[in-house]
């Protein structure tokens, strides 16, 4: 779906995984292999002795640790013919039914037909990167926080389109996630007929989330005082993403050329749809 984003800490994700028919799947005795015998064989086949940590199984997927810090996580499918057709299932505590290039078609299908742009990938792409930046820029929050494919099918349901500006954009998809996880914190899967991306009607990590977007938008509420300055703008976003970015690229002069102008920043949305924005990404954040 390329919403992969790259953190400070060198973890990465990778949409696809491996797969294999059902009938290849067979243990040494004739019976087809369990989801743990499948990751497992996996992992034997990536294991290196040159890597200073071995790939590890996990509930999800196999994790392949990089000698330069980052590390690789790669889902092990099974592709089982039903009714003259094919399903996919991933190998989890269990092989549950799984299509990631049915949800890559999907996000695809709703990027082209939601973004106002496909610019730099699309408006809605881009705005699901920010959102998986911002609910990982804090360590404390990132293994109990909403994962990145629950956050995209929010977005998916909730993004508030801007044709000219990626700040109004987020800041209002924001607002409009966290109004909808008040109103419910689960989380259909979108191509998966009766499964849930959440765990029951009361999910930690969609609370959270939730949670932290609150106080984000809160944070955020600066930007519609009449006396917010450029600097005060830049200086809450930097704060809602734990970065210096923001302040950083209004320093120079390139940036003052393509940085949002402090109307926009402030939330000033009539003056904003007669500025000039440069929307070709190289001064964005995710």
């Amino acid at each position: 779906m390329r919403t992969m984003i790259q953190h400070a800490e060198l973890d990465y994700d990778i949409d696809d995984g491996v797969y294999f028919d059902k009938d290849k799947l067979v243990g040494p005795r004739g019976g087809g292999k369990t989801a743990a015998d499948a990751k497992e064989m996996v992992r034997k086949a990536v294991h290196d002795d040159k890597f200073k940590k071995a790939p590890e199984v996990l509930k999800n997927c196999v994790r392949i640790y990089y000698d330069l810090g980052y590390h690789v996580d790669v889902p092990v499918y099974r592709r089982v013919e039903e009714n003259q057709e094919y399903v996919y299932e991933l190998a989890s505590t269990d092989w549950k039914k799984s299509d990631p290039m049915a949800v890559t078609a999907w996000f695809k299908d709703e990027n082209k037909a939601q973004s106002p742009d496909q610019l730099n990938g699309g408006q809605m792409r881009r705005i699901v990167k920010l959102m998986k930046a911002f609910a990982r820029s804090r360590e404390s929050w990132r293994s109990q926080i909403a994962p990145g494919f629950m956050i995209t099918k929010l977005v998916t349901e909730r993004l508030s389109k801007n044709a000219d500006h990626d700040d109004v954009s987020l800041r209002r998809t924001m607002e409009s996630v966290h109004s909808r996880l008040e109103g419910s914190l689960e989380v259909d899967h979108p191509v998966v007929y009766g499964v849930k991306l959440t765990r029951g009607p009361d999910d930690s990590r969609a609370k959270l989330l939730r949670d932290k977007l609150k106080w984000a938008i809160d944070e955020l509420a600066v930007l519609d005082d009449a006396d917010c300055s450029q600097a005060d703008a830049r200086k809450a976003w930097d704060k809602v993403f734990k970065t210096e970015f923001f302040t950083d690229h209004g320093a120079t002069k390139k940036a003052e050329a393509v940085v949002t102008s402090a109307a926009i920043l402030r939330g000033d949305y009539a003056e904003a749809g007669r500025e000039a924005v440069d929307k070709r990404g190289g001064g964005r954040y995710g």
